[in-house]
């Protein structure tokens, strides 16, 4: 009767192939619930503190090993099913980049900053250009000026010298005519001198040049142009010694007009 009990109640041999794959799937499933359970539930460390301690604590004895506990009764293991590992949701891979979109975009970029350049070298020609044409005119202006300048003195030059000329003139001209007046009272005070020689006939003209002092005192007399007549021309020069000194004017222009020191003298009967 007990023989007949054990053998009944005596563990039945499992499969070995089967008892392996239930293990293997266990540990798998455990291994998945592990990394998934830790990866959401991970949260961030919280601080740290430190005691320091002056000298150790003391060490507790160690406290007795409690006798081991029999071992269990073998239980019979259930046929393993096959464990299916959870789907992992799968993250999409990155977009990759729009190589056209961004080439457009650096495209546009550049026409841009290219604008930005273009305008800003316009506006650097534009001010260079009218400085350049500030500078033109200023240079114009001061050309003009000058010309200006010098067309005012040369006139002014002009009217000087055409004042001095006509001041010249109108001195020569009045030296002049007071040196003619001054010639006729010559001639008139040697014909008052003159006697006419009985043998005169006609009315000749004869040329002298006389020399005289400042003072109109006659120091030598030059035949120019005889008149034909030697006692007339005697008689002549005996007048113009006679007449000694001749009327000469005071002013300096007359005086070179008349030619003084040298007289020139035609003389008519």
């Amino acid at each position: 009767m007990l023989a007949a009990a054990d053998a009944r109640f005596a563990p039945r041999p499992v499969p070995k192939l089967a008892a392996g794959a239930l293990a293997l799937g266990v540990h798998v499933l455990f291994v998945v619930m592990l990394v998934f359970g830790v990866s959401w539930q991970t949260q961030p460390a919280g601080p740290v503190s430190v005691d320091l301690w002056e000298a150790l604590p003391a060490v507790p004895p160690p406290r007795p090993k409690p006798p081991p506990a029999p071992p269990p009764e073998p239980v019979k293991a259930a046929p393993a099913k096959p464990v299916t590992a959870p789907k992992v949701a799968e993250t999409p891979p990155p977009k990759a980049p729009d190589i056209a979109l961004e080439k457009k975009k650096a495209e546009e970029k550049r026409r841009a900053e290219a604008t930005v350049r273009d305008k800003q070298l316009a506006e650097q020609k534009r001010i260079e250009a009218q400085r350049r044409e500030q500078q033109r005119q200023q240079e114009e202006a001061e050309i003009m000026r000058r010309m200006a300048d010098a067309e005012a003195a040369e006139a002014a030059t002009l009217t000087q010298q055409a004042e001095a000329r006509a001041e010249a003139n109108r001195r020569q001209a009045a030296a002049r005519s007071v040196a003619q007046q001054y010639a006729a009272q010559i001639s008139a005070k040697v014909r008052g001198n003159t006697r006419l020689p009985a043998n005169l006939t006609g009315n000749p003209l004869a040329r002298v040049r006389i020399t005289v002092l400042p003072t109109g005192e006659v120091r030598k007399v030059t035949w120019i142009q005889s008149s034909g007549n030697p006692l007339y021309d005697e008689e002549l020069e005996r007048a113009i010694l006679k007449s000694s000194p001749l009327p000469l004017p005071a002013d300096s222009d007359a005086r070179k007009e008349l030619g003084v020191p040298e007289l020139s003298l035609a003389h008519r009967p």
